[in-house]
């Protein structure tokens, strides 16, 4: 390895972590959660306000629970459960959905979050 290719290096790991800070790592937190049925927007519901709601898909019900400004899928009737599995929403831009019973969950706030898709 030249002295240049050991430069080139280092500056790209000294860059990595800064364009992780501030790209990906924190996201500004959501306000509100986007809910679409059939690629058609069903509701939009504040993350403030703690609630359960009872979303009708092509398979049947999904429970989507709202809480201390985080919403995630409780209860849903497709077979492998991955949307459930997803876990807690809280930052701008994520993202999860029922893929089966056609349901999905964007959380919408001021900035949102860069991801690996982003152009």
């Amino acid at each position: 390895m030249t002295r240049a290719d050991f430069i080139v290096t280092l500056a790209a790991v000294a860059l990595l972590p800064y364009l992780y800070v501030t790209q990906w790592g924190s996201g500004a937190r959501g306000e509100q959660v986007r809910i679409s049925v059939g690629g058609k927007e069903f509701a939009r519901v504040p993350l403030y306000k703690a609630q359960r709601l009872e979303v009708p898909g092509a398979l049947g019900v999904s429970v989507l629970e709202i809480k201390d400004g985080k919403v995630r899928f409780v209860a849903s009737p497709c077979h492998g459960k991955q949307c459930v599995h997803s876990g807690w929403l809280t930052l701008s831009g994520e993202f999860a959905a029922c893929l089966p019973n056609r349901i999905s969950v964007q959380v919408a706030g001021r900035e949102p979050r860069y991801d690996a898709i982003n152009f």
